[in-house]
């Protein structure tokens, strides 16, 4: 009988391994039912045999030696799991005895009291992880969006079994660099992103060819707009890992936006060649597909949440998509999806422009509203308070979406409420380059085009970007400078091909009026 239940769970496990995820449930459900017929004695005399060697296989190993029910249960738990079938798999995670939970049991049990939104649970769960072993990345990415201080940290290092007796000196240099890198995770989870960055880039001087740091650095630079930078760092992440598929999805969506689309097809070949079935790729096929097909890069986008339904960046781009098909009251349940999550500053920014598609314009604001109180350190988040002041005036609503950095306008408000946002975003952010643009066009809306071309010389001499070119053409163009404009959008062209068609077009009209 017990080569009946041992033979089962190998079963299991071999179906696991070939993501066969209800046949393997069904193999370790046979197997715990023919283990409760063994005799008591028989299965006292398996299971203590089992914990002598003191190891926890994993669900796809091979090594199983005899039976253990606790083992099984978690077994049966990652197949829920991976059917998305979260409660089944708590239950089964908490018949596990709190005393014999290894560090993946606690890991497992973490993410689904997180799922639940049973916090606290959670929490406890992913403090006794690192008391088992500190350096658990998910444990500590885990409850610093939970809150956890980096006392609070340290106190559960200081509880974590030291097995040396003494550390060495190497070990205690080590152990600093960790407590940094807890620091830049607290920092990144409270959104205060330049104090993370700065840790980050800190990490990076002492460990140079580090792909994680690397990873995490291009990834923050991309959520404040810093796109220039997150692309050279994920290139040099896949110059020393050409295999890498964490935050990948991320990298595709900024090739997207710079539509670089040669390094955007290579990269999405070189996913499908390492994973086809993750996530990451899912989304980055539905950034490649989003300018040819929109429907079928919302079809990979929703592919993306279907194999993992906490994937944030597939919320985000899927919110997106919906935008662009002008679908905003489905856009608002994606972006909301990614915020339950964690919320971050592009969740709030598709969220605002989603109601303000909607003519929801009191629900925008109290969402920007909410970005600049959670973000306080952020100039874009006192931008998106200013973006949707600039479209509020005296009942009248009106919103012009901007594919562009996602910038939304409105052409008929005073505007004083957004001028005061965007001048704060420009003193909390001197290079913010977003913020001075939508000043120039709140200028000259009011009628301020001096003033619109003063703010864009400025940032011009420091700045040679061709969104900057291209908004004072348009200006030189609105006030019949003709000559000034053309010069600016052939600036812009040696700045950017992407705009040679509008800078034909320009061409062609003033050919027509010069006749």
């Amino acid at each position: 009988m017990s080569m009946k239940v041992e033979s089962l769970v190998l079963h299991g496990d071999a179906l696991y391994g070939e993501k066969e995820f209800r046949r393997a449930l069904n193999a370790y459900k046979q197997a715990m039912q023919y283990s409760r017929s063994i005799p008591r004695q028989a299965t006292s005399s398996i299971r203590s045999s089992v914990s002598a060697t003191g190891r926890s296989p994993s669900p796809n190993s091979s090594n199983i030696l005899s039976f253990n029910e606790n083992e099984v249960k978690f077994k049966i738990a990652l197949c829920h799991s991976a059917l998305c079938e979260h409660r089944e798999a708590l239950q089964e995670m908490e018949g596990i005895p709190s005393k014999v939970r290894t560090l993946k049991m606690n890991l497992m049990l973490g993410k689904l009291y997180r799922i639940s939104k049973n916090i606290r649970s959670a929490a406890a769960c992913y403090k006794e992880c690192l008391r088992q072993c500190p350096y658990v990345f998910e444990a500590i990415t885990a409850l610093a969006e939970m809150g956890l201080s980096t006392k609070e940290f340290s106190l559960l290092f200081s509880q974590a079994p030291n097995r040396g007796g003494k550390l060495p000196s190497d070990s205690v240099d080590a152990q600093r660099w960790w407590n940094r890198y807890v620091e830049a995770q607290c920092c990144i989870a409270s959104h205060d992103y330049k104090g993370g960055l700065d840790i980050y880039l800190e990490l990076m001087q002492r460990f140079p060819n580090n792909t994680h740091i690397l990873l995490e650095i291009a990834k923050v630079e991309a959520i404040i707009g810093r796109n220039d930078e997150a692309i050279m760092n994920f290139e040099k992440a896949r110059l020393i890992d050409p295999n890498i598929m964490t935050y990948m999805d991320e990298y595709a969506i900024l090739l997207k936006t710079k539509s670089d689309y040669i390094k955007l097809n290579k990269l999405v070949h070189d996913m499908l060649h390492i994973d086809p079935a993750r996530p990451e790729t899912c989304v980055a096929l539905a950034a490649m597909w989003e300018r040819k097909d929109e429907r079928k890069a919302l079809t990979y986008a929703e592919k993306s949440l279907r194999v993992d339904d906490r994937h944030i960046t597939g919320y985000i781009m899927k919110g997106n998509l919906h935008l662009s098909l002008n679908r905003p009251d489905l856009a608002v349940t994606d972006f909301r999806g990614a915020q339950e999550l964690r919320a971050d500053l592009r969740s709030y920014q598709g969220l605002v422009r989603a109601y303000l598609a909607l003519a929801k314009c009191k629900d925008a604001l109290f969402t920007a509203r909410e970005a600049m109180k959670v973000m306080h350190q952020s100039a874009k988040a006192l931008k998106l308070v200013g973006d949707v002041h600039a479209i509020s005036s005296s009942g009248r609503e009106k919103v012009i979406l901007l594919c562009h950095e996602s910038l939304i306008h409105n052409f008929w408000g005073s505007g004083r409420k957004a001028r005061k946002f965007y001048e704060s975003a420009i003193r909390l952010e001197p290079g913010f380059l977003g913020a001075a643009l939508a000043l120039a066009d709140l200028h000259v809306v009011e009628g301020r085009n001096r003033e619109a071309v003063m703010l864009l010389e400025r940032y011009l001499r420091q700045w040679a970007d061709d969104s900057l070119h291209i908004k004072l053409a348009q200006v030189f163009a609105a006030t019949n400078m003709l000559s000034d404009a053309l010069s600016h959008y052939q600036s812009a062209l040696r700045c950017a091909f992407s705009w040679r068609f509008e800078i034909v077009i320009f061409q062609l009209s003033l050919s027509s009026l010069l006749i």
